[in-house]
């Protein structure tokens, strides 16, 4: 298996993207492509103690980086020889199994869209995150790639995001809701209401497991397996969420250092802090799915460092062998608004 790393992407490049990469290699035998500016990956491999290229590990010189202040719809077009746009070609040309950057999310979506291209039938690819909820985690799709949606975007998100929850999650008919302000199908805007019927015809031809409208209070608490949005309110959901957690880890710790009784307290609870710190640590995540592109492409946070970008070669691994893409283009036809009725499928 070989990883495509974007070395120049994300406000820690090209250390973290470097660094992580050769760890992956190292420690889990994953072959990888190294895309950026030669003369500074090999710098911080110098600075790091490696002289030579690891075995496993090679370099595809793009003299250019996608700045996050360039224009996200025309920067891979403009900046021809960027490490983004030579990577996402390495992917389409088949030097790769997969593709990962942390660098500007519009302008990975859009270069993933024309490049690489969408699944044949897909309309909008979506980021697919999961999210830390009571039932071990939700896939939250769309989290922001697409912030105005008509129906037929959500229908294909809630197909999509329950084969994701099966195939890497491992959760068996996923619970699939639709992320609203109400259970009640007549609650929220005309986007809700229109797509609401359409979830119910795939659930009652026994397409997905939809369970209904999904308030966010009972997404968090782990309602459902597929949170399905639109990517506007799914990037306030999910920027909700991070705050949230910031928040309540700050507390946390003022709560446990005011006084020696409070210190040691937190010394018998040590091991549940770190386990719930850990599920609420983006880099334990690593990345986040593009789903629908034709290959697989990984979202690693911006702000990723050496082990998020590890973990997001791990996602990718997970990606690849979930078979999710050849998923999703055998089922495209029932995944259009003029879907065939459950008889025509028999």
């Amino acid at each position: 298996m070989k990883i495509i790393v974007d070395a120049m992407g994300g406000d820690n490049a090209p250390q973290a993207p470097v660094m992580g990469a050769i760890q992956a290699n190292r420690e889990d035998g994953v072959d990888i492509v190294l895309v950026g500016r030669s003369e500074e990956i090999l710098k911080v491999l110098a600075d790091n103690g490696i002289s030579d290229l690891p075995s496993g590990v090679e370099v595809a010189y793009a003299s250019e980086v996608v700045e996050m202040c360039d224009d996200p719809a025309t920067a891979f077009r403009k900046k021809k020889d960027s490490s983004l746009t030579v990577g996402l070609t390495l992917l389409k040309n088949g030097e790769g199994d997969a593709f990962i950057s942390a660098g500007s999310t519009g302008a990975l979506l859009s270069g993933a869209t024309l490049v690489t291209k969408r699944i044949k039938g897909i309309r909008r690819a979506a980021l697919a995150p999961v999210v830390p909820t009571g039932n071990g985690g939700a896939v939250l799709i769309d989290c922001g790639a697409n912030a105005e949606c008509p129906p037929e975007y959500l229908l294909q998100f809630a197909y999509m995001g329950s084969y994701y929850a099966e195939k890497v999650l491992g959760r068996p008919n996923p619970k699939v809701g639709l992320l609203n302000i109400g259970a009640e199908p007549s609650k929220g805007t005309a986007l809700q209401t229109t797509v609401y019927p359409m979830l119910e015809a795939a659930k009652d031809a026994g397409r997905i497991n939809f369970v209904g409208n999904v308030e966010a209070r009972e997404a968090v608490e782990g309602a459902v397996d597929v949170i399905v949005s639109d990517g506007y309110s799914g990037n306030i959901f999910l920027k909700t969420m991070e705050g949230t957690g910031l928040f309540l880890a700050r507390q946390m710790k003022k709560m446990f250092t005011e006084g020696l009784t409070t210190k040691l307290a937190a010394l018998l609870v040590s091991d549940g802090i770190k386990a719930l710190k850990k599920t609420m640590d983006s880099s334990e995540v690593g990345g986040t799915a593009l789903l629908g592109i034709s290959k697989p492409v990984i979202k690693a946070h911006g702000s990723s460092d050496a082990k998020a970008i590890r973990n997001a070669i791990g996602k990718a691994k997970e990606y690849i062998a979930s078979n999710i893409i050849q998923d999703i283009t055998d089922n495209i036809d029932l995944m259009r608004l003029d879907a065939p009725a459950a008889s025509e499928k028999e």
